[in-house]
């Protein structure tokens, strides 16, 4: 249980940490690709509107003249006016080096096919003003692969950075989170101890009231309060001893025993046991098990899982009730299911606290019935020390279906 509580605590941790690094990464890069698009769009309309001179008040927003002047000093661009004909003269490419007149009209030509004002051709960003009866038209083409690169590398980093930073984080959660839940592991550890010993020096006076009972019966006529004092000692003793086991199911390092148990004639074997009982409370118990399905375990603890399933059935089903019980295999696992009729409806978040321990939905009924909360507690810790879980779930007729599922043996 201690692990199981660490490993929630690293995956929380974990998964708060990647959110808020991931919204502030894409938050910066999302930034950074604003700033420098309405940055290159401001250059391509102070170059389309005064070429490379200063740009001109009204064509920037205002305290920005100076900074895209210096833009315009340290980019790459070439202009050209665009006759009504088609044709297409360069008339400025001083800024540009390694490209023929050729290649600069090619990328205006695949510019003007597209269609669009505004886009990119390769490297170049460039804005078109199409000729009109006023004069020529005119092309601007921007040069922005160092900033198309500088984007891509704050990306690459930012990326980086967030892998980088979760993985550190995960070896720290990991490393420091055993001293992060040191109090609860240590709370835990006394928590069971006392259960332990509270169940062994509980034991000693109720053999003690039982045998002065059986005493007290040789000298007096039987009476019902004899009887009914027997029964709680007997109810007590179930209970002290189901806490002790469920006590030592929870430890970490308890061993455990592992063999090939043949799950199938466990549960069919088991099962049978209740007839009786079913059939004196008026209910059917109906048994579907699936041949050879084999799980590796403890034979015993695999035994007081079917029994507390069946158990539970018999006292909370409603007379005349159908219970099903059934085992089959999905996947590489073996599923153990067991359902019922409901007395009273059940909230979902009931349904969610049915495994839990001393947890009772309706203590009057329970105390009728003679539960104690802890059959369903012990059906999970059994399931989660094979490796595998269990859970509540209504069905589609609004019957409830208790589920455990164990990995099915190598050997099955």
């Amino acid at each position: 249980m201690i692990q199981r509580i660490r490993r929630k605590f690293i995956r929380i941790a974990l998964i708060i940490l990647s959110v808020t690094m991931l919204t502030l990464a894409v938050v910066i890069n999302l930034a950074n690709w604003i700033n420098v698009s309405g940055e290159m769009q401001e250059t391509l309309l102070a170059l389309m509107e005064n070429g490379s001179s200063r740009p001109a008040a009204g064509v920037v927003r205002p305290g920005r003249t100076r900074r895209v002047q210096n833009t315009l000093d340290e980019s790459r661009y070439f202009l050209a006016r665009l006759s009504p004909r088609g044709g297409v003269l360069i008339t400025d490419s001083s800024r540009i080096s390694g490209s023929s007149a050729e290649e600069l009209k090619e990328m205006i030509v695949r510019a003007l096919e597209s269609g669009r004002e505004t886009g990119r051709v390769g490297n170049y960003l460039y804005l078109i003003r199409n000729s009109d009866e006023s004069g020529p038209g005119m092309a601007v083409f921007l040069d922005v692969e160092t900033r198309l690169d500088g984007l891509h590398r704050l990306l690459l980093l930012s990326a980086v950075a967030c892998v980088g930073g979760i993985g550190i984080a995960w070896l720290l959660v990991e490393l420091f989170s055993g001293k992060a839940i040191q109090p609860l592991i240590r709370n835990a550890v006394q928590q069971k101890q006392f259960i332990t010993d509270a169940g062994h020096e509980l034991k000693t006076p109720l053999t003690v009231i039982s045998a002065n009972m059986d005493a007290l019966e040789l000298k007096t006529e039987p009476s019902e309060w004899i009887d009914s004092t027997r029964e709680q000692i007997s109810q007590m003793r179930s209970l002290v001893n189901d806490m002790i086991y469920l006590s030592r199911m929870d430890e970490d390092g308890a061993e455990q025993i592992r063999e090939t148990v043949d799950l199938s004639a466990l549960v069919r074997e088991e099962t049978e046991s209740f007839q009786a009982m079913a059939e004196f409370t008026g209910k059917t118990l109906e048994t579907e098990a699936e041949e050879g399905l084999c799980v590796r375990g403890d034979p015993g603890a695999l035994r007081k899982l079917v029994s507390q399933l069946c158990d539970n059935a018999m006292k909370y089903a409603p007379e005349e009730d159908a219970i099903r019980i059934a085992l089959k295999k999905t996947g590489r696992s073996v599923r153990l299911s067991e359902e019922n009729s409901l007395t009273a409806p059940l909230s979902d978040e009931a349904l969610s606290h049915l495994f839990d321990r001393f947890y009772r939905p309706d203590a009057s009924r329970s105390r009728e019935s003679g539960g104690y909360g802890i059959g369903l507690s012990m059906v999970r810790a059994v399931s989660e020390k094979h490796g595998g879980r269990a859970w509540a779930e209504r069905t589609a007729e609004g019957r409830i279906r208790f589920v455990c599922e164990l990995p099915l043996s190598r050997e099955a």
